[in-house]
């Protein structure tokens, strides 16, 4: 098992001890549902709400290193908390709090990554949202891979809406709208 995978392993032991509802996404989740690459760290989203985000913070460091000076700080301002996993590799949490990300937590699965362990990762269509959003090229090149592009889109197109954060059906059709024309653009 490679090194990123290793300290998956690692944080999921620690989140599930917790009971904290999570689970990975970026290039951890890519190795799931797309085409492998190199990924240099590990992006997960712990649900923690609003409000209550220091509890959390305060039991992951507890079991992992931060990355920063005063990562406890740093989270709370920025709702991402920076650590490191025993064997070096960097871990991204996202403090979680919108319906998606929620949502998005409900619907992850454990993957299978070895005889003995499994990790949670988003669904492939909440992968395409959150690649999306981030838009990153290598998030588009994640994305538009010519190998997952059409099974990615019926899944996506199953999406009874992509984000609610309040709006109307009207408006999230046409973001929906819009994520998909972005996709079908970027993938010819």
């Amino acid at each position: 098992m490679n090194q990123i995978l290793e300290a998956a392993v690692e944080v999921e032991r620690v989140v599930r001890t917790a009971r904290f509802p999570f689970c990975f996404i970026g290039g951890v989740a890519v190795q799931r549902w797309g085409q492998p690459r190199m990924t240099a760290d590990i992006d997960l989203t712990v649900i923690t709400g609003f409000g209550t985000e220091d509890r959390y913070v305060d039991v992951l460091l507890a079991s992992l290193r931060g990355r920063v000076a005063d990562a406890r700080s740093f989270a709370l301002r920025h709702r991402t908390l920076l650590l490191v996993a025993s064997n070096g590799v960097h871990i991204d949490v996202s403090l979680g709090a919108m319906p998606f990300e929620e949502r998005s937590v409900k619907r992850a699965s454990l993957f299978k990554i070895s005889d003995s362990d499994s990790i949670t990762t988003c669904s492939a269509e909440d992968l395409v949202v959150y690649k999306a959003f981030a838009g990153r090229d290598k998030d588009w090149g994640d994305i538009c891979s010519k190998r997952q592009t059409r099974r990615r889109m019926r899944r996506v197109r199953r999406l009874a809406t992509v984000v609610d954060y309040s709006e109307p059906r009207n408006a999230t059709r046409s973001a929906f709208s819009c994520l998909v024309k972005l996709i079908a653009n970027r993938s010819s």
